[in-house]
């Protein structure tokens, strides 16, 4: 009775549908869910609210009207900082961030500034709880290609956490949202981005954020763009230096490198005689991590130094010529240490004074380090991190006949910044040993801050002999 049920068509029949349906139920979890669920915890809906201007009104009365908004943050440090869009928190009077965990659960806070760029449309706010935060993962927009799939996450008009699928559509737009706002190199996508979203992440399938959802086409459907996460991580670790929210100074001069999935923080150079000089930092080394946070970019260094105590060491690992040397560095008070950290002194790369005659009997410049003070105010309305300020001029020289003055600052060679001799030294080096011109010599360009300008012209630098084949 047993076998003939179990071999009748009816039977077999309920038997497939019921193992369709098993796998279907396997398949709903897609890389996109798992993308989806790994970033929701760490976004955070954004509601403010803001006093009506009476002047924009004909009526008023005695009682305040109030005015409500909305956007999206993301969390990028577990002590609760998040960033978001700096329209979205611009002249607000409260701030409140919203939570969903992954157990669906709710919380809610009330956020203040830290700071802003308005500029580049970016602010930091913090919330406050009794436990840590999940921080975003963050992705590279470095390798992003046309047509990859994306999510955008967002409080999308006051609905919170909303999950939208698309498609990046173009990369490097540059975007003029009014007469007074302007944006450069956003990625294009035609994920649905909607008021809310600003401030959101625009993630990738591994759930990783690759941009901060910015703006999007009015009158138009599906096109919606975001700041690549490269260059708002840049914008970020500045925000977040230790210098302007604990009055603390490393003197670490880094760059980003980030290249698929090459990333990493590189030292450029250290101030002379700051903490990161101390100890030993060279230019060349990869920070790995400081103190216990793993090291990929400068908001990572930046946020493991955050509160750190004047005199406090924090263990700092590098790798140096393919190896793993560790280090301890001490931060100084700012401004209290600064004046011996940044005391103006002729650059002598490396303590060597041929080098600082090589930039005089080369180019006819004597240069100094532009202290820290003057980094903030002649160079905060640029996208400079500092400079070489001119001493001299040396009559009828290169620099002199290519227009560069006393007092001016030069701030980058080629395409690299000079923010310290060693930069300058590895610049030229590198440039000395390029193919030479019929002149024998390389015409590079340089950039100086004059004011509140920046200009550029060429300089020539000698190449260096090189040494005669025999064409074998």
């Amino acid at each position: 009775m047993i076998q003939r049920c179990c071999s009748s068509p009816l039977w077999s029949a309920l038997f497939l549908l019921a193992s369709t349906t098993v796998l279907s139920a396997s398949e709903r979890v897609t890389p996109e869910v798992l993308a989806a669920k790994r970033a929701l915890p760490s976004v955070g809906n954004i509601h403010t609210e803001k006093a009506a201007n009476p002047s924009n009104s004909v009526f008023t009365s005695d009682k305040a009207r109030k005015i409500n908004g909305m956007g999206t943050g993301i969390v990028f440090d577990e002590r609760g900082y998040m960033v978001t869009n700096y329209h979205v928190i611009a002249d607000v009077d409260t701030i409140r961030v919203e939570f969903e965990d992954e157990n669906r659960v709710r919380s809610s806070y009330i956020a203040r500034k830290v700071r802003y760029d308005r500029e580049h449309d970016l602010a930091i706010i913090k919330v406050d709880a009794a436990k840590p935060f999940k921080v975003m993962p963050s992705g590279t927009s470095s390798d992003l290609m046309y047509c990859e799939k994306v999510i955008a996450i967002g409080n999308a008009f006051g609905y919170d956490g909303t999950v939208t699928l698309g498609y990046i559509s173009a990369l490097g737009r540059d975007v003029e949202a009014n007469e007074t706002v302007s944006y450069k190199n956003l990625i294009q996508t035609d994920a649905a981005i909607n008021p809310g979203n600003s401030g959101g992440p625009l993630i990738n399938m591994e759930g990783e954020v690759i941009g901060i959802n910015v703006a999007i086409r009015a009158n138009a459907q599906k096109i919606g763009f975001a700041i690549p996460i490269d260059d708002a991580r840049k914008i970020i670790a500045k925000m977040m230096s230790v210098e302007h929210l604990d009055n603390t100074f490393h003197g670490v001069i880094s760059k980003d490198i980030k290249s698929g999935a090459t990333r990493m923080l590189m030292v450029d150079g250290a101030h002379p005689e700051s903490p990161a000089a101390l100890a030993g930092l060279r230019t060349g080394d990869v920070i790995t991590r400081a103190g216990n946070i793993e090291v990929v970019d400068g908001v990572d260094l930046e946020r493991a130094l955050l509160h750190r105590a004047p005199g406090e060491k924090i263990e700092i690992t590098v790798k140096r010529n393919d190896k793993i040397e560790k280090t301890l560095l001490a931060l100084t008070s700012f401004p209290g240490g600064r004046s011996n950290v940044v005391s103006e002194m002729q650059v002598t790369a490396r303590a060597n004074n041929d080098e600082s005659d090589r930039f005089w009997s080369q180019l006819g410049l004597r240069l100094t380090l532009l202290p820290v003070t003057e980094v903030r105010s002649q160079l905060s309305k640029t996208k400079y991190r500092g400079g070489m300020r001119v001493l001299e001029v040396k009559a009828e020289s290169p620099a002199a006949v290519n227009g560069i003055q006393k007092g001016d600052i030069l701030v980058g060679l080629d395409k690299w910044e000079t923010m310290s001799g060693d930069n300058i030294v590895w610049i030229m080096n590198q440039i000395a040993a390029q193919s030479p011109g019929a002149d024998g010599q390389n015409q590079v360009k340089f950039y100086l801050v004059r004011g509140q300008e920046t200009r550029y012209g060429h300089l020539p630098v000698a190449s260096a002999p090189r040494t005669a084949s025999n064409g074998n």
